[in-house]
């Protein structure tokens, strides 16, 4: 995440951490006390998840957060603290910061701790507390820190172990006749077509087999026999179910406003439900949704676009990627705007390094090889380059990927429409009106875009659409709201946004006098043509306006009124719905905040 010191002014960052208050990536802890313990379990949760900041110096009260600042000398001792705790396996089994991630800042004469912890390795997962990783695991999502389960521990240290994959495990008590030789046939059929000269294809099917890992032998111990990847590929369903009772992968296509599948493409006893069969069915079916073109390819047309390429990629990456020991399915759902692929366990790489491409670990190396053979796959660690790529092409919207917690799940979106069509900005230009729109950015463009077409949007879902950083995109956030283009609901992390809608302004004879807008003219802060709103239209604007904190001067701009007509006239006539932050008489960063029901 983004460090404290790359930002030239403080004060912004510390009014949006106090506004924000805790998120997966931040967690406030309070030091008043000594080193507080509860530390540890975070600096667990955020290596093993996605990495995040913790800072001292920042107290909660009544779910309200405070700068409660350290002195220089409780600073300093803190840090001592932490680096010989850090060192300690009795505190936690690994050490992963040094001097630059711990930062000492000063700010309005008190000092606060930032600890920046990494998202670790794979190969370093679980990092815990204590002697016990079973005892001393933690994983972040949206409440904080959680304990995690015995299974998820497994998983993690079956995800360091990458000289010996999971999907490599030798299987007891299966053989051949727990193959459906149908999927194998049609699977050496596409064989010889991708590889017509391949020396294999004269091979007969146990040799053909062995050379594909779906048999193999344990050097170590002699041991040969079927691999779990070669059951997952070609396994009867009743196999694999003896082995994985939660193996149950399932497409679905969901009508527009419709809850329920119209077409679905799940083990229901008809086929031999392996996971080359539901490849087989269910990527045909993906790519008739996408456009053909015509293209031509020397004197041939060219039937595959880079649309379809993207497509195949990302449902072969959820494919062998997949955690196939956890109790969750792997499930992909094509709706009217966009298609999902979500399966089991979580990413071996951060999120970051998935946008960036060139790296290549994947969990079931086997089921990668059986794929590549047939041109689905490689190890190149480009296949989210062809995604993004593909998409783009199609001018739609840039595909993100998210992880979810309880059950772990990757998931990644892939949406059918595009951010700046005519259609959307029109609708647009419709809300707001052309001369605003005629001034934005680019980047303001584009949240408005996500915020017509999806009703309302989020920083998360912000992050993977602008790749800017959360800090960034909530100082964006805050202007536009300033500004009147869009309008937040909600506290924290889990505010929404949607646009603000200028189409529906009332005008009557009952609304308030222009005189009492901004300098006295009908000019908002914003350069457009300040609302005239009843009183009781007015107040309930200011409430809706002030969700998180805001200052008398950005509750003017925001509903285009002057600071005194605002402290005189509104704020008082609110003292039982609004709060201050500040106990103080006239500080002079005063903010308020519409009250909790």
């Amino acid at each position: 995440m983004k460090r404290i010191y790359e930002y030239e002014e403080l004060q912004p960052i510390f009014d949006q951490l106090l506004q924000d208050k805790e998120s997966s990536e931040i967690e406030f802890k309070t030091a008043a006390g000594g080193f507080p313990k509860s530390f540890w379990e975070t600096y667990s949760s955020f290596a093993n998840t996605n990495g995040g900041a913790i800072i001292f110096g920042i107290k909660e009260k009544d779910g309200t957060f405070y700068l409660d600042g350290l002195t220089k000398e409780h600073a300093q001792k803190l840090q001592h603290d932490f680096f010989n705790g850090m060192h300690s396996n009795h505190n936690v089994n690994i050490a992963l910061l040094t001097e630059k991630d711990v930062q000492d800042v000063e700010y309005d004469g008190a000092h606060f701790l930032f600890f920046y912890v990494p998202r670790v390795d794979c190969s370093l997962r679980p990092v815990y507390v204590g002697l016990d990783p079973y005892t001393g695991s933690y994983r972040r999502d949206m409440d904080g820190d959680y304990h995690c389960s015995r299974a998820e521990v497994n998983s993690m240290f079956a995800d360091a172990n990458l000289s010996t994959p999971a999907d490599g495990r030798i299987l007891k008590n299966f053989s051949k006749e727990d193959l459906d030789a149908n999927s194998v046939r049609q699977y050496r059929r596409k064989f010889e077509q991708y590889n017509p000269d391949h020396v294999w294809n004269a091979l007969p099917d146990d040799e053909f087999l062995k050379k594909i890992n779906v048999f193999r032998t344990d050097r170590k111990t002699g041991e040969h026999g079927i691999t779990y990847a070669g059951l997952l590929m070609f396994g009867t369903y009743s196999a694999i179910m003896d082995e994985n009772p939660n193996f149950f992968p399932d497409f679905q296509e969901i009508e527009n406003g419709n809850e329920r599948w119209s077409n679905r493409i799940c083990p229901d006893g008809n086929w031999e439900s392996n996971l080359f069969q539901f490849y087989s069915r269910v990527l045909p079916t993906l790519q008739n949704y996408l456009p053909k073109p015509f293209q031509l390819e020397g004197n041939s047309r060219k039937n595959e676009t880079s649309g379809h390429v993207a497509i195949r990629e990302a449902f072969v990456n959820a494919l062998v990627h997949a955690d196939y020991t956890v109790n969750a399915s792997l499930s992909i759902h094509k709706c009217a705007n966009q298609i999902t692929f979500a399966n089991p366990g979580t990413l071996l790489i951060s999120i970051k390094q998935y946008y960036q491409g060139g790296e290549s670990v994947c969990r079931n190396k086997y089921l990668q090889n059986m794929f590549m053979f047939l041109s689905a796959a490689e190890k190149a660690g480009s296949g989210t380059d062809k995604i993004i790529q593909g998409w783009r092409n199609l001018k739609w919207k840039r595909p993100y990927i998210q992880e979810r917690t309880r059950p772990n799940k990757v998931v990644l979106t892939l949406p059918m429409e595009s951010l700046l069509d005519e259609s959307i900005i029109s609708r647009i230009t419709e809300l707001l009106g052309k001369e605003i729109i005629n001034n934005l950015s680019q980047v303001q463009l584009q949240i408005l875009a996500l915020a017509a077409t999806e009703e309302e949007i989020t920083n998360e879902r912000l992050q993977y659409a602008l790749q800017l950083h959360r800090t960034d995109i909530s100082i964006l956030l805050s202007k536009m709201c300033k500004e009147n283009l869009i309008i937040p609901s909600g506290y924290g992390r889990g505010t929404r946004y949607r646009i603000v809608d200028n189409s529906t302004a009332p005008k009557n004879s009952n609304s308030l006098n222009a005189s009492e807008t901004l300098n006295g003219d009908t000019s908002g802060a914003n350069g457009t043509l300040a609302r005239l709103y009843s009183k009781e239209k007015l107040q309930a604007l200011v409430e809706e306006t002030c969700i998180d904190w805001m200052t008398a001067e950005d509750i003017a701009k925001a509903i285009g009124r002057t600071i005194k007509h605002v402290k005189s006239n509104i704020l008082p006539q609110m003292e039982s719905i609004l709060e201050k932050k500040f106990n103080t008489p006239h500080h002079p960063r005063q903010m308020y905040r519409t009250k909790k029901c």
